[in-house]
């Protein structure tokens, strides 16, 4: 049995993250967090201590750390005794730290896919440019590690595997659709990191169709969708990680991922585009200074933890799987439904760190006890999904789901 947390991060997902694994920390031991900023960190520890959060008497400390130092990393694990990581850092570190739980023999879990700073929407399939290179290493010296543990990436890979297993013979097609129906108040911003979150959506759009890999523009393809509980929303097809993975499981089936914008976002996003705003690349100021726009603008964006206070209304994540059974067609739906007023109310953040932010910790607790402790690298849709959909619904977010007209609890 695996104990002993060390979380990687201090942004809006890591504090989910620490009040989870705090509120579950019988099972998971003692829990350490660590970012570049120790202070963060500590800010963090304080609202789980304020929330009441904490149940035991185990450690709960803060600590400092470069993530891109695959050796200090490791020396912090060793140091702490943890035998879980759970990275919600930014995707740059990824790598960096997935070494250090290769060397010093620890579970790994992440959220995303690893990005490089200077690279945008790489080809696909993009794990394998990265986090797949390691898995005969991982096999080797028996270390799991679960990718793309967040909620999507994540649970809808899980979502994924559990319709097709439960409910079809061959699946067709998955569609993913993101929506967030709720209101920050503020005149534009980010749900999360605003370096990341654009660069999601500056470069090709990938998906999975009719056997291959399809590219789109962003904005190019949209629909309306009929969702429970959020009613009708405009979504636009768009490139994400769990494409990549469920494609290379799935190659049957056409996969794509589908999220939700406003028109004032997409304006905002259109113009600060096509000024060059949101380039990675660096440019030289007159005065001769080199700055990357994009990180001028994250700059004066909002923190994406500051919008948790003010923000109301629901989000719904979800797949629509279709295939057949038993020589017939068949599709459902199964989704989450969460509330970010519910969110702020329970740990401080906001619905979209909160949707993200607990089910690493789902998978840590699985990991702790044995069920999910693969000894190798996978990704959610490869493990079985029904002790992991069970355990959210008792740590915060259920699974429903739509079939025939007809809305369920599962978990």
């Amino acid at each position: 049995m695996k104990k002993n947390v060390l979380i990687i991060g201090a942004g809006g997902v890591a504090q989910v993250v620490a009040h989870k694994c705090a509120q579950n920390a019988d099972l998971l031991g003692d829990i350490h967090i660590a970012s570049r900023t120790q202070a963060k960190c500590e800010a963090i520890l304080a609202s789980v201590r304020e929330k009441g959060s904490h149940k035991t008497d185990g450690a709960l400390a803060a600590h400092a750390v470069d993530a891109t130092d695959s050796k200090a990393v490791a020396a912090l694990i060793e140091k702490t005794g943890a035998q879980i990581v759970i990275n919600v850092a930014s995707a740059f570190v990824n790598m960096h730290v997935l070494e250090a739980c290769i060397e010093t023999g620890v579970a790994y879990i992440d959220t995303a896919i690893h990005e490089e700073p200077e690279k945008i929407c790489e080809t696909p399939p993009w794990y394998a440019n990265y986090e797949w290179k390691r898995k005969e290493r991982c096999a080797e010296k028996g270390v799991t590690a679960i990718l793309g543990a967040g909620f999507d990436p994540g649970v809808v890979n899980a979502y994924a595997r559990l319709a097709i297993d439960e409910y079809m013979d061959e699946v067709k097609s998955i569609d993913i659709v993101d929506i967030n129906a709720g209101s920050h108040g503020k005149y534009f911003a980010t749900n999360f990191d605003p370096e990341i979150n654009f660069r999601e959506f500056t470069g090709t759009v990938y998906s999975w169709q009719e056997g291959e890999w399809k590219s789109n523009e962003m904005f190019e393809v949209g629909r309306d969708w009929d969702l429970p509980v959020v009613g009708t929303q405009r979504a636009y097809m768009s490139g994400h990680d769990e494409v990549h993975s469920l494609a290379t499981n799935y190659p049957h089936a056409d996969v794509r991922f589908w999220m939700g914008f406003g028109e004032h976002y997409i304006n905002v996003f259109t113009v600060l585009k096509n000024i060059g705003l949101l380039s990675e690349q660096p440019v030289k100021l007159a005065e001769g200074q080199e700055v990357v726009p994009l990180k001028v603008v994250k700059a004066c964006l909002p923190d994406p933890s500051s919008l948790a206070p003010d923000y109301t209304g629901k989000t719904c994540i979800g797949d629509l799987v279709k295939g057949t059974k038993n020589g017939e067609e068949v599709e459902v739906f199964v989704y989450n439904v969460a509330d970010h007023k519910e969110a702020y109310e329970e740990v401080g953040s906001q619905g979209i760190s909160y949707t993200a932010g607990v089910p690493p910790v789902a998978a840590a607790m699985l990991i702790a006890t044995g069920e999910w402790d693969a000894r190798e690298m996978r990704n959610v849709e490869e493990m079985d999904p029904k002790p992991f959909l069970k355990v959210l619904g008792e740590i915060g977010l259920g699974t429903w789901v739509r079939k025939d007209g007809t809305d369920a609890k599962l978990y």
